[in-house]
């Protein structure tokens, strides 16, 4: 079983970027596909971004597409969220989660992912 702990998040002003990290301990991190959810009090948990087992499919919600870059590097057990030209609105926890599968599936949702980490506080400030 993978086990994920986020890192980078912090407090950052409106329009400035921040790249979260996620590592991945356990075997066969390369057969899951690996995703990117936030949640704010109050508020469902909200899709983000996901990526394929080899990084060659990617999707995004609508509201960060060419904003936010999934990305992941295998032999290193490492999933990253590059966050640019930050907004207000995207202050919330960010967490990364393990699917079930190799592949994303469309829409991508919640229940697809089995593996949670325990998510790294993003604030931007206005």
């Amino acid at each position: 079983q993978v086990q994920l702990v986020e890192s980078g998040g912090g407090l950052v002003q409106v329009g400035d970027s921040l790249r979260l990290s996620c590592a991945a301990s356990g075997r066969s991190f390369s057969d899951y596909a690996m995703g990117w959810f936030r949640q704010t009090p109050g508020q469902e948990r909200e899709f983000v971004a996901a990526i394929n087992w080899n990084g060659a499919d990617t999707r995004y919600t609508e509201s960060v597409k060419g904003q936010f870059s999934i990305s992941r590097d295998n032999a290193k057990n490492m999933v990253y969220l590059q966050m640019n030209s930050l907004k207000p609105e995207d202050t919330a926890v960010y967490s990364c989660a393990a699917a079930f599968g190799r592949t994303v599936r469309v829409p991508t949702k919640t229940y697809m992912f089995r593996i949670w980490g325990q998510g790294t506080q993003v604030t931007v400030s206005s």
